[in-house]
Formats: C-alpha cells, sequence, structure tokens
C-alpha cells in the first residue's frame, strides 16, 4: 500500500467537503460477533484489526433515523453552528480541521461549509484515523504539515465524548508527537457534546441523540470504522473499506447538507450563538461517578465494557455483543431505536429513572466464568 502518497480520497463526499486520510481495503469482516468479542477482551486481536459486518438498516430502524433527524437537526444545526463560532473564536487564520473518522466525519463536513460561509474563514477539511492504546494515525498528522497548513491552525473535531478514552487518547498521542516532532499542536478535542468533560471545547453537555450517531456507513461517506492490521505498512496511512455496494442508500451528503442549511438559516434568523463552551468540569465528575457505580452495580472490572450515551449505546448495539441496555425513560424518543435494536437482538432492557445519560450500553464479558 501507499497510503501517504495516494489519491485524494473523499469518500462519498464531494473533494472540498473531505479529504479522508485513509487507505481504502479489502478486508473480510469477522461475522460471529461472540468470537470477535472474546479476540479482543482476551488480548489476541486488537479490535482495530476487525471489522463486524455492515448492513443496511431495516425499514424500520431506517424509520427512526428519519424520525429522530427530524426530531433533533435544529438542535445538532444549533450546536454545529456554536461549535463553528467556538473554533472561529479560537483560530486566527487559516483554519485546519482534522476530524476523527467516522463520527466526526459528518460533523467536520458541516463545519467546514459554516466556517467558509458564514464566518467568512478559510478553511480545508481531512479525516483520520485515532485508534484506542494505538494513539492518532501520524502518517495523516506529518501528511497536512508537509502540504501546506501550519500547527496552530490544526482543530480536531468529533462528534460527542462518552466517557473520554478517546480524548485523552488525542491529547496524549498529540502531545507525544509534539516533543518528538518539535511541532505545537493543540491536541484538544473539539465536539458537538462533551459527556466525560473531556474535550478541549464543546457546544452542548447534554446526552441527545445527534442523528448522524445511528447510522454507519450510510451517513459517513461510505467508509468503514478505521482499521489498523498487519496489512497496514510503516508509511500507510490506517486503513479503511469503502461500501461501494450502499451508493444508491447513501444519505451523506444530503445529511450534511440539510443541516448546513439549518445552520445558515438560524444564523441569518437568530443570530451566531455566543461562543460560550460547557462546563467540562462538572461533566468530569458527573462521569467519573457514574462509572464507579456502574462498575460496583454490576461487577465490571474493565470500564470498557460500559459505553455511556445515546452514541456509544448505539455503536454497542450494532457492532458488538451487549450484555444489557440500561435507559432512564423507555418513553423518550431518542431511544426508540436502542429499544428497537435490543428487542431485535433480545437484549435485557433495564430502566433507571435517575440515570445521568439517556442510555448507557454494557458489553458482555467473554472472559469471566
Amino acid at each position: 500500500m501507499t497510503g501517504t502518497t495516494t489519491a485524494h480520497f473523499s469518500g462519498s463526499y464531494r473533494q472540498q467537503d473531505v479529504e479522508f486520510l485513509l487507505t481504502p481495503m479489502a478486508l473480510e469482516p469477522i461475522r460471529d460477533l461472540a468470537e470477535k468479542e472474546r479476540l479482543i477482551q482476551s488480548g489476541q486481536r486488537h479490535y482495530s484489526e476487525m471489522l463486524s459486518p455492515e448492513s443496511l438498516p431495516s425499514p424500520a430502524y431506517l424509520a427512526l433515523f428519519q424520525s429522530a433527524f427530524a426530531a433533533n437537526r435544529l438542535q445538532m444545526a444549533r450546536d454545529c453552528l456554536r461549535l463553528a463560532a467556538l473554533i472561529a473564536a479560537r483560530r486566527e487564520g487559516a483554519i485546519t480541521l482534522v476530524s476523527l473518522a467516522r463520527a466526526g466525519t459528518p460533523v467536520g463536513v458541516i463545519l467546514v461549509h459554516l466556517l467558509r460561509q458564514v464566518f467568512q474563514r478559510e478553511c480545508s477539511h481531512y479525516s483520520v484515523s485515532i485508534i484506542r492504546d494505538r494513539g492518532i494515525d501520524t502518517n495523516a498528522i506529518k501528511h497536512i504539515l508537509t502540504h501546506g497548513h501550519a500547527a496552530h491552525s490544526i482543530v480536531f473535531v468529533d462528534g460527542w465524548t462518552g466517557k473520554g478514552v478517546i480524548s485523552r487518547e488525542l491529547r496524549q498521542t498529540v502531545n507525544d508527537y509534539n516533543a518528538q516532532h518539535g511541532t505545537s499542536i493543540d491536541g484538544g478535542l473539539f465536539v458537538l457534546s462533551d459527556l466525560a468533560g473531556t474535550a478541549a471545547c464543546a457546544a452542548s453537555s447534554s446526552d441527545y441523540l445527534i442523528p448522524s450517531s445511528i447510522l454507519n456507513a450510510t451517513v459517513s461517506g461510505l467508509v468503514s470504522r478505521s482499521v489498523l492490521n498487519e496489512a497496514i505498512g510503516p508509511d500507510d496511512f490506517h486503513g479503511c473499506v469503502y461500501y461501494a455496494q450502499f451508493e444508491a442508500h447513501d444519505q451523506s451528503r444530503q445529511f450534511a447538507d440539510g443541516l448546513v442549511a439549518d445552520a445558515i438559516a438560524i444564523a441569518g434568523s437568530s443570530g451566531i450563538p455566543l461562543a460560550v463552551a460547557t462546563d467540562a468540569a462538572a461533566m468530569a465528575a458527573r462521569s467519573q461517578a457514574y462509572m464507579a457505580q456502574a462498575q460496583n452495580d454490576y461487577g465490571i472490572s474493565d470500564i470498557n465494557l460500559i459505553k455511556p450515551g445515546i452514541g456509544e449505546a448505539t455503536r454497542v448495539l450494532l457492532r458488538r455483543v451487549p450484555e444489557r441496555l440500561i435507559v432512564r425513560d423507555t418513553n423518550a424518543p431518542d431511544v426508540a431505536h436502542l429499544l428497537l435494536l435490543a428487542q431485535e437482538k433480545a437484549i435485557p432492557v433495564t430502566v433507571q429513572p435517575a440515570l445521568p445519560y439517556q442510555a448507557v450500553a454494557l458489553i458482555r464479558s467473554a472472559v469471566d466464568g
């Protein structure tokens, strides 16, 4: 592979929307999810080496996505506008958005248009891989720095934080990169919703249903989660699978374009929201208290098996082996898709009215007992 010299790859987006610094590859998915879970939890394989199968959503699930999009698109548009204002206030000159593939990609696509059109800022957008325990793709960072972008212009973007693992991974590995290369990249993460209190800057701290979180590739440029296995050479970008077979069902551009239009309309009618970030310390305290309580209540020693928030719970039910779904209110529209998935997969549902999030998913332990 020749990741660092690959042609401009934008997935199903337009070239001006994003450049994925990923290496498209062929990879057979692991169809036995229980075996995949055992390999991950036993340490025999890292989660980034394998992909679960992706399929198109069922008509019932797609209908839930459409209703979630209708219900929450204005909140997401407002938060995108607020996050763009926060970025514009914290960077001078040209801005280089670096979204974390793939949950961050749709957000980055929306932000690049808002920064250009609403804030009249010169803005580029790359989407790169970051992997828990393995860090940011340093070949991608080198590529950005050698293609005319200053270190101080870089802004890392994602959709949300769950318990903050990726935001901490990002800060640590960017700091390591700076120390090794004498650069001064800001490793802080900018997100729409910061549940963990670990982001550098967030538009919101509420656990609401970010519509792009409940679909996979068909709302994220038809790319898979990023891959780092033996097929990726030392000079390659991390890998991904491009799902060309889903092109007829792709909603990536339509989704982003709709939110950009909504945000521009909000800016025109209500003005640009104040660039005021959320209270990260309060969110961090809430997150730490809940994680400790959940570990105690459910006898879980590995915190990686606890996934707080709607976005993280959705990922678990779509591509991991869930043990349990916990929701605050079964009548809340934002968790309807989770309840459908739990029903389809016969996953027990616990209702906790005092839950600090709308939903939490627990991954089944493959090594206990």
